[in-house]
């Protein structure tokens, strides 16, 4: 097996593990920016006795800086993904997500100075009516969670490409570049509660949620991301936000069993979700395709 392929394998995995994220989002009683601030904290506080201090010292300064920059966008994302579990639902959520792919189409060119590809753009394009199908039946409040999401989806595409570009330039361990990043959502996260100023009540969790909390912080964020970062050595931003549209399949297909979310949901969301999907599988074949043709 090549080192690509173990890439796509392990990142194929992390995908699984993120399709539960949602589900948890919705078990767990605090809102949507204490969850994420608890999260990153108990992410950081492992990473501190994990990583070596030989690691964080191959980090400089300015790449430091960086690294934390991209874990506020991270930080950021993640308070959009679970402002949208509590705004509308966890499958609503996690379809919003698939429009990764449209804006990694032009932010991973842009970011990392190459051409745009006409086919990425085109399958990105593509999603759209999907999109409408999915949100054109809900109510409002629905219409708004579907709404925060995509704008999480964006920050995912970029922020997907600045790691790209980091570890092109000068890849740190990757333990070490998740304390630093994580670290970043830390500060975002904390920043974010201080002008927000919730209720104690509101912060501290209570019975199950300490369990759910640490399931999603040392294995449902810690791993996939320590993982995401080592496949990305070895394969492109698009092609990881591409195997992260997996997402939608698992996550939907756990909210159906979970939650009994399709008594909710319209047809014409799952028509729309099923329209993602084939867009974006399409791509390696079409990309395939034209690789033959050139």
């Amino acid at each position: 097996m090549t080192e690509k392929q173990k890439a796509y394998l392990s990142l194929h995995f992390c995908v699984l593990i993120w399709g539960f994220t949602a589900i948890l989002g919705r078990l767990i009683q605090v809102s949507a920016l204490p969850l994420v601030w608890w999260r990153v904290v108990l992410c950081v506080g492992l990473l501190i006795w994990l990583v070596p201090a030989t690691q964080r010292r191959l980090i400089g300064g300015r790449q430091a800086v960086r690294l934390l920059g991209i874990g506020a966008m991270i930080g950021v994302h993640w308070i959009c993904f679970y402002g949208a579990v509590k705004l509308s639902n966890a499958s609503v959520a996690v379809a919003s997500m698939a429009m990764t792919t449209l804006f990694a189409s032009f932010t991973e060119p842009m970011i990392l100075n190459r051409r745009i590809i006409w086919y990425e753009l085109g399958l990105g394009i593509l999603i759209l009516p999907g999109m409408v199908l999915m949100v054109g039946d809900l109510d409002w409040g629905m219409k708004t969670g579907f709404g925060v999401g995509v704008l999480g989806a964006f920050i995912a595409a970029v922020f997907t490409a600045f790691n790209k570009r980091e570890i092109d330039m000068s890849p740190p361990p990757p333990l070490a570049m998740s304390l630093y990043e994580l670290s970043g959502a830390v500060l975002i996260t904390t920043l974010s509660l201080v002008i927000v100023q919730p209720s104690w009540e509101r912060i501290w969790p209570v019975g199950l949620d300490w369990a759910w909390l640490l399931l999603l912080a040392w294995v449902c964020t810690l791993l996939p991301h320590y993982l995401t970062l080592k496949a990305m050595r070895h394969i492109s931003a698009f092609a990881t936000n591409l195997t992260i549209n997996l997402e939608p399949v698992y996550g939907v297909l756990l909210a159906m069993v979970i939650f009994q979310e399709n008594k909710i949901l319209p047809p014409n969301f799952y028509i729309g979700v099923v329209i993602v999907l084939v867009a974006v599988f399409s791509h390696p074949f079409l990309k395939r395709w034209l690789d033959r043709a050139v």
